[in-house]
């Protein structure tokens, strides 16, 4: 039977992917009317290098909105609020008038290693970010992309107003207000309101103090309002202009709000070609291991503690595509998903995939280690294994992974009662059931899967005043659908195969590195 159709109130949620611009129209129930997605490309000049036009992105955004309204039948004065997010340590350099000067560097980009590397040698207490001051900085975040920029163009970095994350330049285009959001001052930009804000020791000691300058006074907070939708953008996106806008979030930690992961105690799972594990803690916890623990960056009076693994499902593809052509073949003709067949060929093996283990590390690691250098390690084949087997091993893999970044949150005091999952892995009970049985930990899966866009929804609906917090938004609109409890005799059985994961990497880091280097040469 069709649900009827909500009156509302509507609130529009914008996601700015890696991808794509993905709209949707939701209403104060957390019910979505329509979503619509809009691709744009990514450019690679050189290796290591990835950017994007931001041209590109509005005229996405324009796209996706008139259609996600259109197909939802709402009226554009029927929106109540709007808010959005956007990859973080994505840099735009914009002149005065908001004209941008250079295609925004993404956050894959790793160009500044160079830069990142200064890091490591500062005694500033932002250092605490990077595991506690143990762990090396990662050339993604946003001061040593500043600082590249000041050393490779500086007629840009000169003629530069404003450099900015993603999310405030959403900002500037929707309300014409320069600001930066507290998620990616904290997150990526070593923000910190218990030590002041901006860390200027630790900015001076890359080269990138004056960098401090080219950023707007303002810091506001997730879910507050930020502006109104200005006339010309409500022309371009078909709205209403004075539309209320709340501040915006980066992708990452909408999909924790869309998850209603808001308090102590849970664990955002984010899933898709990568993991990014992240959740509060009422006190500053950091240590080896993780990113933070971040001051205010998603709830004021909060601290939020992150961890991530950089190839995940991605693998999981790169095994479908290189050695399951078959399977793709079987699934296609049959009407099945290949990864549903694949499945269904590895549940059979044991804990363990029969002495198979895989790192997951294809593209580097992010956390424990945040090593570019590192590299996937396969061992313990024999010629009893086969396909089923490295796949089943690459799943096992992913979760020895989480398991890894979650033991390290443990030693360092995060007491952890359960995860909420979203993205692609929720789509395979049987890769959820092994992240619980790995983790011992149980795994909420919610109704709206989207949780980046519906958490944009979340904080444009507090914005709007429909709810008086961005929590009271989220409880309201956040909706479970079932938990993944952990199997206590797998979790026996695999944590052997955990410990084996873990002592991998450290015996053949060096070889690994050697080995790179060699190849770049």
């Amino acid at each position: 039977m069709t649900p009827p159709r909500s009156e509302g109130p509507f609130v529009l949620g914008i996601d700015f992917g890696t991808e794509s611009c993905r709209v949707a129209v939701i209403d104060v129930t957390g019910a979505p009317s329509a979503f619509a997605a809009t691709p744009y490309p990514t450019h690679h000049p050189r290796p290591g290098w990835a950017e994007q036009s931001p041209d590109a992105w509005w005229a996405a955004l324009t796209a996706s909105t008139a259609r996600c309204l259109r197909e939802a039948d709402v009226r554009p004065e029927q929106i109540e609020g709007i808010s959005y997010d956007a990859t973080t340590m994505t840099v735009v350099a914009m002149d005065a008038r908001g004209n941008e000067l250079h295609p925004a560097i993404m956050w894959m980009d790793v160009r500044a290693v160079e830069q990142a590397g200064r890091a490591d040698s500062s005694s500033s207490v932002a250092r605490r970010y990077n595991g506690d001051g143990t762990g090396p900085a990662s050339p993604e975040w946003y001061p040593f992309k500043a600082a590249w920029l000041k050393e490779h163009e500086l007629e840009i970095y000169r003629a530069t107003k404003y450099l900015l994350d993603a999310p405030d330049w959403v900002t500037h285009r929707l309300t014409g207000e320069w600001t930066v959001n507290i998620n990616s001052a904290a997150h990526r930009m070593y923000y910190n309101r218990d030590e002041g804000g901006w860390p200027e020791d630790f900015y001076e000691h890359l080269g990138a103090g004056d960098t401090l300058d080219k950023l707007p006074g303002r810091v506001v907070d997730l879910g507050v309002p930020v502006g109104a939708l200005t006339t010309r953008a409500a022309q371009e996106l078909g709205l209403v202009p004075g539309t209320p806008v709340a501040q915006g979030a980066a992708d990452a930690w909408a999909g924790q709000i869309g998850l209603n992961v808001l308090q102590p105690g849970r664990m955002a799972l984010i899933t898709g070609s990568s993991h990014v594990l992240s959740g509060q803690s009422g006190t500053p916890v950091s240590g080896p291991g993780f990113f933070g623990a971040y001051t205010d960056g998603v709830l004021p009076g909060q601290y939020t503690v992150e961890g991530g693994q950089v190839s995940t499902g991605s693998v999981l593809k790169w095994f479908k595509e290189n050695f399951a052509k078959d399977v793709a073949a079987t699934a296609a003709a049959s009407g099945q998903n290949v990864y549903d067949l694949l499945n269904e060929r590895s549940r059979h093996l044991p804990p363990g995939a029969e002495g198979l283990v895989v790192n997951e590390y294809f593209q580097g690691n992010r956390t424990p280690y945040t090593d570019g250098r590192a590299r996937g390690i396969v061992w313990g084949l024999s010629l009893h294994h086969g396909p089923e087997h490295l796949y089943r091993a690459i799943q096992e893999g992913v979760c020895y992974g989480t398991e890894h970044i979650l033991r390290s949150m443990r030693a360092a005091g995060l007491h952890l009662q359960e995860m909420v999952a979203c993205g692609g892995a929720t789509h395979s009970r049987d890769w959820m059931q092994m992240h619980a049985d790995v983790t011992g930990v149980p795994i909420a899966i919610t109704q709206v899967g989207d949780a980046a866009v519906l958490g944009s929804a979340i904080l444009a609906a507090a914005g709007a005043g429909l709810f008086d917090s961005v929590q009271a938004a989220a409880d309201a609109m956040v909706h479970r659908t079932t938990t993944v409890e952990p199997d206590p005799q797998r979790h026996r059985e695999y944590a052997y195969f955990v410990d084996a994961y873990i002592d991998t990497y450290p015996r053949l880091r060096e070889k690994i590195h050697h080995m790179q280097d060699h190849i770049s040469t």
